[in-house]
């Protein structure tokens, strides 16, 4: 999801389901590109290795990012973006015209208007993280945003065919997200890759159809630890102690 450095944002989750945040969130600010997490081309390798050029694709929460266009350039020609805001879609159907194979879509993405089973691959590149950003404590996510994620990846999973990938990318650290993807509600399997120099972001794939492991299973469970409770740790984290939420930049 496309974000400008100074962009304003809701102060807490609550906000996401106030549309004329999102609508006046987009209306005023034209309709070129931006990105979070840097473009394609800072992910291409690691993204095009879970793609096919024949998958349906859906964009969650596309935003202003140019990434649907994109991969719509390097000939992955069935790609659908949807977001919450219709200031937003309205702006990048204009401003993509010239590409009658993007198709565009308004939706929450708590509720999405999809037959089960209709994509190869789900997408996500900040989506998730604009829903969190009034999350204070990534040790201790509020009920909240914790049922909020889970309506989110609830639909993610029905609307995956059987084999079918979700791709989610963040500068969220496997300890706090994973944990968020390893439920077995969702039916599918979560690996992680990793992409940047310095400050490394995070592209977590999940596979349906395939078995969480014992360690994913395990730090799926600690989401719903009693607070103070603690927290297994993943195995594969990144330890350069990177904080949570400096990266952020709105």
């Amino acid at each position: 999801m496309g974000e400008a450095a100074g962009r304003r944002r809701p102060d807490s989750n609550a906000r996401y389901r106030d549309r004329s945040f999102w609508e006046s969130r987009y209306g005023d600010e034209g309709a070129a590109p931006t990105e979070w997490f840097g473009g394609l081309g800072c992910f291409r390798p690691q993204l095009e290795a879970e793609l096919s050029p024949t998958d349906r694709i859906l964009v969650l929460g596309c935003g202003n990012s140019a990434l649907s266009y994109d991969l719509y350039q390097l000939g992955y020609m069935d790609i659908t973006s949807m977001d919450y805001s219709a200031a937003c879609i309205t702006s990048m159907r204009d401003y993509y015209a010239h590409c009658p194979g993007l198709q565009w879509a308004v939706m929450d993405a708590q509720a999405l208007a999809f037959r089960d089973g209709s994509f190869d691959v789900v997408l996500e590149k900040g989506t998730l993280d604009s829903m969190m950003v009034g999350e204070t404590d990534p040790w201790h996510v509020s009920q909240e945003a914790r049922t909020l994620l889970d309506r989110v990846l609830a639909e993610v999973s029905r609307v995956l065919k059987p084999r079918g990938r979700f791709v989610s990318i963040t500068f969220a650290q496997p300890h706090f997200r994973k944990r968020h993807y390893a439920q077995p509600a969702y039916g599918w399997s979560t690996r992680h890759v990793t992409y940047g120099s310095g400050f490394h972001y995070f592209l977590y794939i999940m596979r349906k159809g395939e078995e969480l492991s014992p360690s994913d299973l395990a730090l799926g469970r600690s989401l719903h630890l009693p607070l103070g409770a603690p927290t297994p740790v993943c195995p594969l984290q990144d330890t350069e102690g990177e904080n949570f939420l400096s990266a952020i930049e709105l």
